[in-house]
């Protein structure tokens, strides 16, 4: 029996229900809680965080489950918990705010508003006594009551300066249009945003910037297509640096597959043990374009390795993907992942030693006297250097972690956010559709379609017309919002390139006529909220590519795509007038315009329009796929299917496959052969570059 229980009892998300049985009287965000605040005119606190956050776990214990502090939250404030997962835009707008104020944000997010929702002071972790230079929670909730009782006419000044702040980012944007000239993006501003992204990079240890790391896959991303038109080695060597540092340290999951959301340290030994489905499904995206351009074994190892973590771990009997594992177990973070060298001596007797020498386990520790799996030594060298081969080390290795991996899963496991996200899933599929390409794996095609199965019906809004962002146990609900619609249009896109379903590219289209009519902003940019959303006090433009990439440089693609497939001359001009929006942003800081700087590539690169075309295509077309070539728009002329597409219009089936080739406006002679295909593919990028 619970002593307490508030208004969260009847939500579904995992973090709303965290906080359910809390002394606080915690509500959703909703009118009802709003309507309180304006009725009682009673400043709001509005505390955002999500699940797998160890921060919001800890403030929890300390100060929302003591009876005291809550009877202080309850007499002043009206309490609103958010899952920022769950509403992304409410969480931007108070982010913004909070980051205005203190110069940092994060979570959890504790940010105090006016009854009429607007932000005037706000903060992230607070402890229960001033400490860490932070004045105690109990403080700041006198400190604010006793400002909105006394002071109210500068608090609602504050209030209107901060929304007023935050309504300027879409007036930076506007700016930046106006000043953006009608020259064409060329390969010399290419060349300056690789030696700015290359300022960042981390020579010794991968990665870009200093500690915390995120994988950053997108300047990676970026790096692989550089390299992949330059011929520029330093550009391949730090994208691989950085993908091999992970995939040695103990961000990555030696025996499990999967990584952690980021590193605490430069060497990437200590994540934030947290595993996100998006993490996962851009890093398998990354690691397959990797293994297209070099081949690496390893990477097909840990794209495997990968999807099998979110099968066994996050995966839903109705097919969809769930969010998230928590960073902690019994109260602590990362147990459910670390040893002692004695659990592994017990658990692999004779084994134990060749195992605790390649993963860097020893009595005293590697952290906090426990050992996170790790790799010091490649995998090469170290057979080398115990006279084994490298077939033979990975037998060992491969039993050894089974066998652990078995004794981990008695552990208390770290609880599953079980909600499941429109634009994660989208993430997860367009990745399982990158590493079919790169592998061959039916598998990952099946998976992919079973996924895209779902999210098509469960996720659908039959009385709008468009769709829900998150499901849980048979019910969709909030609208969704740009990012949703923008992955799921791109993972549409790949799926169709991996099947040659064409209805999937009829379903994107249409997807992205709904974006247009329901999110689009003056200047060719899109609101993050579609435009009948009456609870957010600002419609932002996002552009920031972060953990996942904005909704608006997903957009620009899916639009340069479509355009080309659709013969929508107009999309395309859209593409062009979102790109100058950004360009010199993006080109001074590529790390947090990772997603833009690829697509920007794109552009420079031109696509290749590849239609394939004959009977028997099967060979052909998993030949071309595993090709590393971003820059392309890939159709397969199926005869008695949809073939009313421009690009489709005039082929035939012939017996053997004809393989044919446009760009830039002009078509090559059909090839017969993939290699006749892969000498004109490198002849036309260099070509198209160099121009």
């Amino acid at each position: 029996m619970h002593i307490h229980t508030n208004k969260l009892a009847g939500e579904s998300s995992p973090y709303l229900l965290q906080h359910a049985h809390n002394p606080v009287d915690w509500y959703p965000w909703g009118a009802e809680a709003l309507q309180k605040a304006r009725v009682e005119n009673k400043p709001i606190l509005v505390s955002i965080g999500y699940a797998a956050c160890h921060w919001c776990h800890v403030m929890e214990r300390e100060s929302f489950e003591d009876e005291a502090t809550a009877a202080v939250m309850n007499e002043h404030f009206v309490n609103i918990k958010i899952d920022r997962e769950e509403r992304p835009d409410l969480d931007h707008i108070y982010m913004d705010a909070v980051q205005a104020m203190t110069g940092s944000g994060g979570w959890p997010l504790n940010v105090f508003l006016t009854p009429e929702a607007k932000p005037f002071y706000g903060g992230t972790y607070f402890p229960p006594h001033a400490a860490f230079n932070r004045p105690s929670w109990q403080d700041v909730l006198h400190g604010v009551a006793k400002a909105f009782r006394e002071t109210p006419h500068e608090v609602i000044s504050q209030a209107e300066n901060l929304t007023a702040h935050v309504e300027q980012a879409n007036s930076w944007l506007q700016s930046n249009r106006k000043g953006a000239g009608d020259e064409e993006f060329t390969a010399a501003q290419l060349d300056t945003l690789y030696q700015n992204l290359m300022k960042a990079a981390d020579r010794q240890e991968g990665g870009f910037g200093k500690a915390p790391k995120f994988p950053q896959t997108f300047s990676i991303q970026f790096l692989l297509r550089y390299y992949s038109t330059t011929k520029q080695t330093e550009a391949l060597d730090q994208a691989c640096l950085s993908l091999d540092k992970m995939i040695q340290g103990g961000i990555y999951d030696q025996i499990g597959g999967g990584f952690a959301r980021y590193s605490t340290d430069r060497e990437w030994l200590v994540p934030h043990f947290e595993k996100m489905l998006y993490d996962n499904a851009l890093l398998v995206s990354t690691l397959s374009e990797a293994c297209q351009l070099t081949h690496k074994e390893l990477y097909r190892h840990v794209i495997h390795q990968t999807i099998g973590f979110v099968q066994r771990e996050l995966t839903s009997a109705e097919g969809g993907f769930f969010s998230a594992l928590d960073a902690d177990s019994e109260g602590e973070e990362g147990k459910f992942y670390v040893w002692q060298k004695e659990e592994v001596e017990q658990v692999l007797g004779e084994e134990a030693s060749l195992f605790c020498a390649y993963y860097d386990v020893t009595e005293k520790g590697n952290w906090e006297e426990k050992n996170i799996l790790r790799v010091l030594i490649p995998a090469e060298e170290f057979a080398r250097q115990n006279g084994l081969s490298q077939e033979a080390l990975q037998d060992r290795l491969q039993a050894a972690g089974n066998r652990l991996l078995q004794a981990r899963s008695r552990r208390m496991r770290p609880q599953l956010d079980d909600k499941i996200l429109l634009g994660w899933n989208a993430l997860m599929n367009t990745g399982l559709s990158k590493a079919y390409a790169a592998t061959g794996e039916e598998e990952y095609k099946r998976l992919a379609i079973s996924n895209m199965d779902f999210m098509l019906e469960k996720f659908r809004d039959p009385d709008t017309g468009g769709l829900f962002h998150t499901y849980k146990e048979g019910t969709a609900k909030y609208p969704a919002f740009l990012d949703d619609y923008a992955s799921l249009i791109q993972a549409l896109i790949h799926l169709q390139e991996i099947t040659g379903d064409t209805r999937y590219l009829r379903k994107a289209n249409e997807l992205a006529e709904r974006v247009i009519n329901h999110f689009g902003a003056e200047g060719g940019l899109f609101y993050f909220t579609h435009q009948d959303q009456q609870d957010v006090i600002v419609r932002k433009q996002e552009v920031y590519d972060g953990a996942t990439p904005a909704g608006n440089s997903l957009m620009a693609g899916n639009l340069l795509y479509l355009g080309i497939v659709f013969d929508q001359s107009i999309w395309k001009e859209r593409v062009v007038n979102m790109l100058k929006a950004i360009l010199e942003t993006t080109i001074k800081y590529p790390t947090s315009f990772g997603n833009w700087a690829v697509l920007m590539w794109s552009w420079v690169e031109g696509m290749n329009e590849v239609v394939v075309a004959g009977e028997n295509l099967d060979s052909t077309v998993k030949e071309i796929l595993h090709i590393f070539m971003p820059n392309k728009v890939l159709q397969i002329f199926i005869p008695g299917l949809d073939n009313s597409f421009p690009l489709l219009r005039g082929k035939e089936a012939a017996k053997e496959p004809v393989i044919f080739v446009c760009k830039d406006y002009a078509c090559h002679t059909p090839v017969t052969n993939v290699e006749s295909f892969i000498r004109l593919l490198t002849k036309s990028n260099a070509e198209s570059y160099n121009n």
